[in-house]
This record gives C-alpha cells, structure tokens and sequence, in this order.
C-alpha cells in the first residue's frame, strides 16, 4: 500500500549565515516515516511557491514542525515587542490558513511546540510572549547547553482530562515530556480546547472542539526519539493512521468497488 503523503513544515534558514534554504529537523522526517508511516515531504513555507489550495491536494496530512522564529503578534491582534522575538511572516501565511482549511475539511494537522500555537492563533487564540516571565511559572525554555539528549529530555508532567482523546490515545493521564517553548497560549482559539497542562498551568496539549478529523497540538517535542518514546510513538502512530484514512477516502473507486 502507498505510503499517505505527510507534508512537513519547514523554516527559513541560512547555510553558513549566508545561503538561503527551507529547512526541516530530520527527527521530524524520522517520526513521520518510522513510525507514522508516511511519506514525508518538506514543505517551502513561502506563500510565493507553494499555495495552501496546492498542499491540501497534494498532501493527506501536516506536521506543523517547532521553529525558533515565533508567530507575529499582528496575527493575534497585538503589537511586537523585543519579547516576541524574531519572525516569519512567510511561514504565518502559509500555516495559518492551512489549520483552518484542515479543520473545516477533516484533513489530519499535527501541531508541535511553534505548530502547537500556530493551531491557537488560526483559531483566533493569543499567546503570551514570554512564560518564564509569568508569576507561578517555571521555565519551559530549552537549555542553553548540554548534548541534545540533554536538551530534550523529560523534564515536567503534563496531566490530562478523563477520557479525553490523549487519555484514550495515551493510556494514562499523566505523562512525562520535554519541554523547548518560550511562548504559550494566553487565550485559546474559538473551538480549541485544552486538553493538557503542566504542573505550573501551562497549556500542553490541545485539540479542535468538533472537527471531523485529527487536530491534535502539543507544547513539547514528540519528534524526539518518537519511535522509542512511550508519549511520543502513540501519538505519532495515531496521526499516521488518521493520514492513511484520509489518503484511502480521496482515492478513486475500482469500477468492481462501485458496481458492488
């Protein structure tokens, strides 16, 4: 069977501070492929290369990838300060509509740390700019040093509703992740729920209130490790089953299938 197509998100990015490239985590590629079993495809997130009408057809699904470059204020009905740090209006115009389109069509969307609250500002969310700068909050930022095993590791719960969809996903209600975010959801968007919060409030996991197909986000980084993980590969796996879904209901019908 044809793997479902999975368009990744990527992010601007300079080769050698210099050369311009559209670039994607390979831990993103990674957990689409090994364990979503998708196809993976990096997406220009350039409204001059790529249309949102073109991914809808080409793809059966989206990762919305984490990226430093944060979404602008503007978006959410703010103005920018040093706090919000730096920006991608590229990426906003090609990710914000995008969520929308996939939660009117039912299209699987997969939201993780910047795709979490890109899901938020889509719906008409706002975020804070700064959490560590909340009172009562912990610091939910990456480590400035140490391995990349050190960066990413566990570092705080997150406690989700009975019987919600990461309950049932998940096995549990509580569960340990990373945690790599400056910026957090302040208000959520019409039809987000949150599903999921860290010990200090923070909202960690959110999905869309009555929409026909899979429109889970969340704060942290399930890319990590995914395929070993025990948060992380359920939740891959659960997106790649809703991407295969959807490749299967788009493909034609056999002439057999019809007559039968």
């Amino acid at each position: 069977m044809t793997r479902p197509v999975i368009g990744i998100i990527t992010n601007h990015h300079l080769i050698n501070d210099q050369y311009p490239a559209h670039a994607g985590g390979t831990m993103n590629s990674e957990a689409v492929a090994l364990v979503s079993e998708g196809l993976p495809l990096l997406i220009p997130a350039d409204p001059r290369v790529v249309s949102v009408a073109e991914l809808l057809d080409a793809c059966d699904g989206f990762l919305l990838t984490g990226g430093r470059p944060n979404v602008h204020p503007e978006e959410y009905g703010e103005e920018a300060t040093e706090a919000h740090g730096a920006f991608d209006r590229d990426r906003d115009a090609i990710a914000l509509p995008l969520v929308r389109a996939c939660v009117e069509r039912g299209q699987p969307v997969f939201g993780v740390c910047r795709g979490f609250q890109e899901v938020n500002v889509a719906m008409g969310g706002t975020l804070y700019p700064e959490i560590r700068d909340l009172p009562g909050r912990m610091n939910h930022r990456m480590p400035p040093d140490g391995t990349l095993e050190e960066k990413f590791a566990l570092r705080h719960k997150v406690s989700f509703t009975e019987n919600g969809p990461y309950h049932r996903i998940l096995g549990a209600r509580e569960v340990m992740t990373n945690t790599l975010h400056g910026q957090g959801i302040k208000s959520a968007g019409a039809r987000v729920v949150i599903d999921g919060h860290a010990p200090d409030g923070t909202p960690e996991a959110t999905y869309i209130d009555g929409a026909p197909g899979f429109t889970l986000a969340v704060q942290w980084h399930p890319e990590w490790d995914a395929a070993n993980d025990p948060v992380s590969r359920p939740l891959f796996q659960a997106f790649g089953a809703a991407a295969r879904e959807w490749a299967e209901r788009k493909q034609p019908k056999r002439a057999d299938q019809i007559s039968a």
